[in-house]
């Protein structure tokens, strides 16, 4: 046993410094990135937000709203091939160029994906998805579907520390998804006492990745705009959201109806409402690992992720980026012991 005394900071432990600025406007800010991929060799070019692969919240609808604004979705790897095949017909190049196929690890897994990727030679991510991404089967895998897939963008997970990053990448993973537990209705903390706060996991990850000409996705632990700036400031190329992007028409979540009020179910994906819904219920060798909430139904998404781009385009005129891609080079982080004045309630 052995104890790491380096203090490990999450977004709660952080503000950013402002710096000048020659920016009159945050509509001057450029949030669109241009990516070449490392393995596939591929180009894409968008704003690096992904709607997280859980099935109340990554819907065929929300891939069609959301990629209206350039932003991307991971959508849920429980829709089936049929289902998919019906989206693929409708959806135009763009949708789909924004879209990753989540897959498991299994043999079906990989068979199921090999159905939806020749469907449309538009669809060119691929986000294999397990909630421990320090198994060797998950490097086995990822090294499978890169021989499948030579020409595809692979994003594989979950990880959080610069050894594993750099295995999954050297394995074939373009880009490797970083976090554990740091999501709204994630117990794998509190279940397992495992994880590593968001933002440092976000800058040893990237600093591994970018070292090896890999990318990483910040997946988990915004809860607000300023979040998803930090997860940018602190060396993310990619975004994940979950929670900020449930409760929406496009988020596919059962509708509640409490005292004339509407709430949407929204749970996590190792929950047990996911698991009695996809799984047959929890398994007698595992615990749960994800709450179920009910949040009050917000409309369409469109507003919402018009706010969050607007808060980090803000960001970035304090900082004096003109682009999203200047961000992290722009970030001097203070450590602070409050973020904001609460006194009349939380925004």
């Amino acid at each position: 046993m052995r104890i790491e005394q380096e203090l490990k900071l999450g977004f709660k432990d952080v503000l950013f410094r402002p710096k000048r600025s020659t920016l009159k406007s945050r509509s001057q800010v450029n949030l669109t990135r241009d990516f070449t991929f490392k393995h596939s060799g591929r180009q894409w070019s968008g704003v690096p937000v992904i709607a997280a692969n859980m099935d109340s919240v990554a819907t065929f609808e929300m891939a069609a709203a959301l990629a209206e604004h350039d932003v991307m979705t991971a959508v849920h790897k429980h829709y089936t091939v049929e289902q998919w095949a019906e989206f693929v017909q409708n959806a135009d190049a763009k949708t789909l160029n924004n879209v990753f196929v989540s897959t498991g690890t299994s043999e079906a897994d990989f068979e199921k994906t090999k159905q939806i990727m020749a469907l449309s030679e538009d669809l060119i991510f691929i986000c294999v998805d397990i909630a421990n991404g320090y198994s060797e089967h998950l490097v086995e895998y990822v090294q499978k579907v890169r021989a499948q897939f030579p020409n595809k963008v692979i994003s594989a997970g979950n990880v959080v520390t610069g050894d594993m990053c750099e295995e999954l990448i050297l394995a074939g993973a373009d880009i490797v998804k970083v976090g554990i537990g740091p999501g709204s209705v994630c117990t794998t903390r509190v279940k397992t006492g495992v994880g590593y706060p968001q933002l440092s996991a976000i800058i040893e990850c990237g600093d591994a990745a970018h070292g090896l000409g890999g990318m990483i996705i910040g997946d988990g632990g915004c809860s607000c705009a300023g979040d998803v700036s930090k997860a940018f400031g602190g060396g993310a190329d990619f975004v994940m959201l979950g929670g900020m992007l449930a409760g929406h028409t496009e988020s596919g979540g059962e509708v509640v109806e409490q005292d004339g009020k509407q709430f949407m179910k929204f749970y996590g994906m190792s929950s047990e409402s996911a698991m009695a819904k996809h799984s047959g219920g929890v398994a007698k060798y595992r615990a749960a690992e994800g709450k179920t909430v009910l949040l009050p139904y917000r409309g369409t998404v469109h507003n919402t992720i018009s706010d969050i781009l607007g808060g980090v385009r803000s960001t970035c005129t304090y900082v004096g980026a003109a682009k999203l891609k200047e961000l992290t080079k722009r970030t001097t982080f203070i450590r602070v012991q409050e973020q904001e004045n609460n006194v009349f309630g939380k925004e």
